[in-house]
């Protein structure tokens, strides 16, 4: 049994730190997904974190270089993917409707911080440096952020002279995050409370609000043509008269069925197969003439409609209207379906790779269109590898570019965890411009992201765990867990009820928007299963992209800054 004994004890043999690592990593994801009673919520992969810091607890760990190698390498990963999945929507989240949302997360982000400042002065020495490193690491816990953390403790690498007492801000991070995960959930529900929220009413609202203001999604009609001033005009006449976009997929006209396109001239009785956006379309069939029913797979032209798949890169960053389907290649693409979301294919709207758009049209040329766009899903199915490694390689020349702030004795960088995370976050959306294919699959930048993720935590943990014991029982760690408690509730408490009072926000919509400021996925499962319908999903997107963001970055420069005077 020498060479078991050996395998487990020899901190410097790889074995030992790939069973290290695989115990850790694995045993924390079975023991996070077991639910906490009487809650129905778990931990999730963030559990690793605790497994790891049992594991050193016990001795069991490996050479510090090879941990913090392990460590920063998957923390890169991670946040590189999170810029990735967060890029294409992050400057979308600020147009009308996303801004009250997203000032109020921001102010959220902001109040954590400023409760953080107020407890360290008020409960903490001020003239014990490690003290405000270790609160960082309870604010990153309070908000379930563990990018936050990653980025605090690299950053802490950079400042702290001597790396041998470098505080473990994982230990204030351990101490902060179950009553965060609780603590979260238990403010929401007591705005509900406060508020006197019924759940019926802002169910009811929700719809009402829908049924007022129809979302700009696809509607598919065919209109005769009654207009008698429409006699004679060709389709751009008629969409320039009406003043709204839509897209003829199909005409009839005197039994006979073509492709039209821009310049196709429309007489009166003529059929036409129109999408446009649901709230033009009253409009457009007052204008053009009612509905009529017509059986276009039996006319005399067989026309087929067909989901084309995007895989070609050339097409990546292409409008519609720049590959004139219609005139060129005799069809029409009516609708766009993009990461679980049905979109009218406005003439400016920009293709992307994974993109499915619905091409209209005689079968052999909707085939050659298909064959235009790539149309093959194995190669979606391999990850552009090449592509994430050259947004690593920049993202990290970018974090280690020193920023000169005028009082600072030291430049400021932004470092492996800012770097990687603001190319990203460039690359997903400004890519296709320098011809980049930045597109991956939801289940591979998934599995890239958790892996990065459950490296950072088991490094973390193993690299914790020898002193986690003493700052618990010993230290402040009690006085962490209650501190971070009030972190996380007070500043939901806060902006909840001014979202709510002030701004009149749906309960659902709020419950999500919470959830995305807090970047706190169990808070919005409980959200989801409250609402029953996608509000929370809806604020949750909107706020999490600039959250995370700030997250990352503010936790770096309380670091960076504060070390630094």
């Amino acid at each position: 049994m020498d060479w078991l004994w050996s395998l487990i004890s020899d901190s410097g043999s790889i074995a030992h730190i790939v069973l290290l690592y695989a115990v850790v990593i694995s045993l924390g994801i079975y023991v996070g997904k077991q639910k906490i009673p009487f809650t129905g919520i778990s931990l999730g992969v963030s559990f690793v974190l605790f497994i790891g810091i049992l594991a050193g607890h016990f001795g069991f760990t490996g050479t510090l270089t090879t941990l913090n190698f392990i460590q920063d390498f998957g923390l890169i990963l991670f946040v590189y993917c999170i810029g990735l999945q967060v890029g294409p929507g992050f400057f979308e989240s600020f147009q009308k409707g996303g801004v009250t949302m997203n000032l109020l997360a921001t102010g959220l982000v902001l109040l954590n911080i400023v409760v953080m400042f107020g407890l360290y002065f008020a409960f903490f020495n001020t003239s014990d440096l490690s003290s405000l490193p270790m609160l960082v690491g309870v604010l990153c816990g309070s908000v379930t952020n563990t990018p936050g953390l990653g980025a605090a403790t690299e950053a802490l690498s950079q400042v702290w002279a001597d790396g041998s007492t470098m505080p473990q801000i994982a230990s204030g991070y351990a101490c902060a995050y179950p009553l965060g995960v609780v603590g979260i959930i238990a403010a929401t529900i007591a705005i509900r409370y406060l508020c006197r929220v019924s759940l019926k009413d802002e169910e009811a609202k929700i719809v009402a609000e829908r049924a007022a203001n129809p979302h700009a999604k696809p509607h598919k009609m065919t209109l005769k043509v009654q207009n008698s001033a429409l006699n004679g005009k060709t389709i751009l006449q008629i969409r320039n008269f009406l003043g709204r976009d839509f897209v003829c997929s199909r005409s009839l006209h005197q039994g006979h069925v073509s492709i039209p396109n821009r310049d196709t001239v429309i007489y009166l009785d003529d059929c036409l197969y129109i999408v446009c956006a649901e709230d033009d379309a009253e409009a457009i069939s007052a204008f053009i003439g009612p509905e009529e029913f017509v059986e276009w797979t039996v006319q005399d032209v067989p026309m087929v409609s067909k989901s084309i798949l995007v895989t070609q890169p050339s097409m990546n960053g292409k409008t519609f209207g720049q590959l004139h389907f219609s005139s060129v290649h005799g069809v029409n693409v009516t609708r766009i379906l993009r990461s679980g979301m049905e979109l009218y294919a406005d003439r400016n709207l920009r293709m992307q790779v994974g993109d499915k758009i619905i091409v209209v049209g005689p079968e052999d040329a909707v085939d050659r269109v298909a064959n235009l766009m790539g149309n093959s899903i194995k190669r979606l199915d391999h990850p552009n590898l090449p592509i994430i490694f050259t947004g690593v390689i920049l993202g990290i020349l970018f974090g280690c570019l020193p920023i000169a702030i005028p009082g600072m004795p030291t430049p400021v960088k932004l470092g492996l965890a800012g770097g990687p995370l603001c190319v990203a976050i460039l690359m997903g959306k400004y890519g296709y411009k320098f011809h980049m294919v930045t597109y991956t699959t939801t289940s591979a930048n998934l599995m890239l992201r958790e892996f990065g993720l459950v490296l950072f935590l088991a490094s973390v943990g193993i690299k914790a765990g020898a002193g986690f014991w003493n700052t618990v029982a010993h230290g402040d760690g009690l006085k962490f867990v209650w501190c971070g408690f009030l972190i996380t509730v007070l500043p939901i408490l806060i902006i909840g009820l001014i979202a709510r009072l002030k701004y009149k926000m749906n309960y659902f919509t709020l419950m999500g928007m919470l959830a995305g400021a807090t970047t706190d996925p169990p808070a919005l499962a409980f959200a989801n299963q409250t609402a029953g319908n996608d509000a929370p999903a809806v604020g949750y997107s909107t706020v999490y992209p600039l959250v995370m963001f700030l997250r990352i970055l503010t936790a770096q420069l309380i670091i960076l800054f504060c070390c630094n005077l």
